[in-house]
């Protein structure tokens, strides 16, 4: 019965591409739990007293039928003040915020142009949505307004939509955001950015890499609350008429049950986190200068940021080099097309609190005995 399935299967196994799950086990170079907050104590207490005071685990409903509930209100409340936005929508994950944003609010005649390096949920939304897209090369600032340029220029009229990470996820790069935001004034377009990978590591506060842009009429900013903030689900901050639309319009919000109260209240604790334990960010941005003189000999790419890759290029190689390092005891994943570009397999290394100095020291010998 499930045969073409089964095939399929074989042939992702043949090019060392099919996937499994395993458990975490090592030290931790894989999560996106970038300030060790998952486990924190204080994260723990304020989920504790949530629960304490009578939060519900469940929200029984979608938001627009009966599974609205205060936590839900007052985390987006804070949410839209603490980024400076004008409004904020909680979604159950980044995955979903994004497919909600690009299926809805672009219309027909508009024309996305997107980083062709962006995220496969925004790729979802614009399959699920009426828009025209086209990608342009990563973070080429003209790529993008000659992409405009040529859609204009072809009869195009609607509302261009620019669509960009400010923090790519797999190579740990940031986005021409200064340049980006002038291309979208110029073009009268909105600039969507799907900061997920800054929050809460960069910016005052850990506000992002997107903070500056906060609070216009033409920027829409993702943010997820299940990697820095220690949390789960996504927060859309934009003007409030994105906010109405999504309510109104969206079917993925619509027809979907509410995220948990009790995850709203954990989010908005840990935005309280990032203002009262600042000493998590200095500590992170410590590990990253440590790393890159540590993993950088042995190919890591030095991005900056808490993300450094190592580019292999072979699926097979990378995979056995990740075997290799997962039984020495360091939990790093090999990362495969389609995932990333064919051609670009690699480790993905990512930094967090939860690890220190001497695990980097450690995975750094490590690599040197696995790539040799």
């Amino acid at each position: 019965m499930f045969d073409a399935h089964t095939r399929d299967l074989a042939q992702l196994a043949s090019q060392s591409r099919r996937r499994q799950l395993i458990p975490r086990a090592g030290r931790d170079f894989s999560s996106n739990d970038y300030l060790g907050m998952a486990s924190s104590p204080g994260l723990r207490d304020a989920v504790a007293a949530a629960v304490a005071s009578g939060v519900p685990i469940g929200s029984g409903g979608s938001r627009l039928l009966g599974g609205n509930h205060p936590e839900h209100e007052a985390l987006e409340a804070e949410a839209a003040a603490f980024f400076g936005s004008e409004s904020a929508l909680f979604f159950s994950s980044g995955y979903a915020a994004n497919s909600a944003l690009l299926s809805t609010l672009p219309q027909r005649g508009d024309l996305i142009v997107y980083d062709a390096l962006v995220h496969a949920s925004a790729h979802e939304g614009m399959r699920l949505g009426r828009a025209d897209h086209r990608a342009a090369p990563h973070n080429d600032v003209d790529g993008f307004a000659d992409a405009i340029a040529t859609w204009r220029a072809a009869g195009g009229t609607g509302r261009v939509w620019i669509v960009v990470e400010s923090l790519y996820s797999m190579d740990g790069d940031r986005a021409p955001l200064v340049e980006l935001s002038e291309v979208a004034r110029r073009h009268d377009a909105y600039l969507v950015i799907d900061d997920a990978h800054a929050t809460g590591v960069f910016g005052t506060e850990g506000c992002g890499m997107a903070a500056p842009y906060d609070g216009r009429e033409n920027v829409i900013v993702l943010r997820t609350c299940g990697k820095a903030l220690g949390c789960e689900g996504a927060l859309l901050c934009g003007p409030r008429i994105m906010r109405d639309f999504l309510v109104n319009r969206s079917r993925a919000f619509i027809f979907s049950t509410a995220p948990s109260p009790l995850m709203a209240a954990a989010v908005r604790a840990a935005l309280r986190l990032l203002v009262a334990e600042p000493e998590r960010r200095t500590q992170l941005h410590g590990l990253i200068e440590v790393a890159t003189a540590l993993l950088a000999p042995f190919g890591a790419l030095a991005s900056g940021s808490q993300i450094m890759p190592v580019i292999l290029g072979d699926d097979a190689r990378t995979m056995r080099v990740a075997g290799r390092v997962q039984a020495a005891g360091f939990d790093v994943r090999g990362i495969r097309p389609p995932t990333v570009p064919a051609g670009t397999s690699r480790l993905r290394i990512s930094l967090t609190l939860n690890v220190d100095e001497d695990d980097i020291r450690a995975l750094a010998a490590v690599l040197k005995d696995s790539l040799a």
